[in-house]
């Protein structure tokens, strides 16, 4: 059947869609009605239309509060008003009674995208940073009167003190204020953009953890492995945290619900990972001669290695307290870099093997086509490689 042509999608999106798509992008429906989901997994629904022979953008609502049903209703709505002479855009002000205040469009904002945020903590530090910075100096301004001057005082004081903070805050305005054009609160353009331009340069300052030479691990881990039975429990967990290059937190809230022997596997779920990404980590022989060995102790509670207190993990100062001991200059996570330099240098596995094994994002598309698995079998390969280099094998 040959297709038709000159005509535009009707009705295209089902309300199974709307829920399912998480993907970022712009999905039409059909007569400019299109569903748009932002990187952050929010959904909005925005409608294109010719106003007074200009091309307007016309927010209707976040997907989470207005259905597809609402939505189709709202376009015929407002193109009947464009189609007759009108101004939509205007005629949806008029129907509003006030423009928001910054503070409760922030928070009308943050309502409708927490239920997106994956990680519950991660949602409400996103609306206590602008209420902290923002809120005390434009809370009380409608949306349409806040000008880029206003932004300025509020990042201004934070801007080269904070600026890991200055920028996240930065990032939080502009949604706000890009939800409040697309809901016909602005209809001039969003006064965070371009306002780098009256703020000072910000200079990186970048703190790495100390980290052993690679050459030095091998005697380090030895002396581990050799010393008396006091602290067992916690010179098994340093142990482990290096021969699977993972972060602190992780080694010390290990679950035994996480470990598959039999597979000579460590899963960590994605809520205990910083990247909030399921983790697989093949072990090497010796980290399960470890949990093995821990295990036989018979210790309670899930935690593999137990605090003092019942049901509690080890405490998060563990290793710092025995490196200090051991007067050793280096931190726990610095041996994370002691096994990417050690790949590096002595090895030839590839660069995204060492990163996929460190758990980091990944920075580039080539690498990022590495995500579609996790080269488990090449991965273990590697750990068995540098469980035996730390062993002199």
């Amino acid at each position: 059947m040959t297709k038709r042509r000159g005509l535009h999608p009707d009705k295209a999106l089902s309300a199974l869609k709307v829920r399912q798509v998480t993907k970022a992008g712009r999905y039409s429906d059909g007569q400019g009605l299109y569903l748009v989901v932002s990187d952050t997994g929010a959904k909005r629904w925005m409608l294109r239309i010719m106003v007074h022979g200009r091309r307007r953008d016309m927010g209707l609502g976040g997907a989470n509060l207005v259905t597809l049903a609402d939505a189709r209703q709202l376009a015929v709505k407002y193109r009947t008003i464009a189609r007759n002479g009108g101004n939509p855009l205007e005629e949806r002000r008029k129907e509003r009674a006030t423009t928001p205040t910054f503070a409760e469009a922030a928070r009308q904002v943050h309502s409708e995208t927490a239920p997106t945020w994956k990680n519950p903590k991660h949602a409400q530090q996103w609306i206590n940073t602008l209420e902290t910075y923002a809120v005390p100096h434009i809370g009380n301004l409608q949306l349409d009167h806040i000008k880029s001057g206003d932004v300025l005082r509020v990042l201004s004081p934070i801007w080269l003190e904070k600026p890991e903070t200055a920028r996240r805050v930065r990032q939080r305005l502009k949604t706000v204020f890009d939800w409040a054009k697309a809901s016909g609160f602005r209809t001039t353009d969003n006064p965070v953009d371009g306002i780098e331009r009256g703020l000072p340069k910000q200079t990186a300052k970048v703190e790495h953890h100390a980290a052993m030479p690679f050459a030095d691990v091998p005697a380090f881990v030895q002396g581990l492995q050799r010393a008396d039975k006091d602290g067992l429990i916690t010179r098994r967990a340093f142990e482990l945290l290096i021969l699977t290059a993972t972060r602190t937190s992780e080694v010390l809230k290990a679950d035994w619900s996480e470990f598959d022997l039999e597979e000579g596997l460590w899963v960590i779920p994605a809520e205990r990972m910083k990247m909030e990404r399921e983790h697989r980590i093949p072990l090497p022989q010796r980290a399960l001669e470890i949990v093995e060995e821990v295990s036989a102790l018979g210790l309670q509670g899930s935690y593999v290695f137990p605090g003092t207190k019942p049901k509690r993990p080890m405490s998060n100062m563990a290793f710092a307290m025995m490196l200090r001991r051991l007067e050793v200059p280096f931190t726990a996570h610095g041996f994370r870099s002691s096994f990417r330099d050690w790949v590096a240098e002595t090895t030839d596995y590839p660069n995204e093997l060492a990163e996929m094994a460190l758990a980091h994002s990944v920075g580039n598309k080539v690498e990022a086509a590495y995500r579609r698995g996790d080269m488990l079998d090449r991965r273990r390969a590697m750990m068995e490689k540098w469980a035996s280099y730390l062993n002199n094998d």
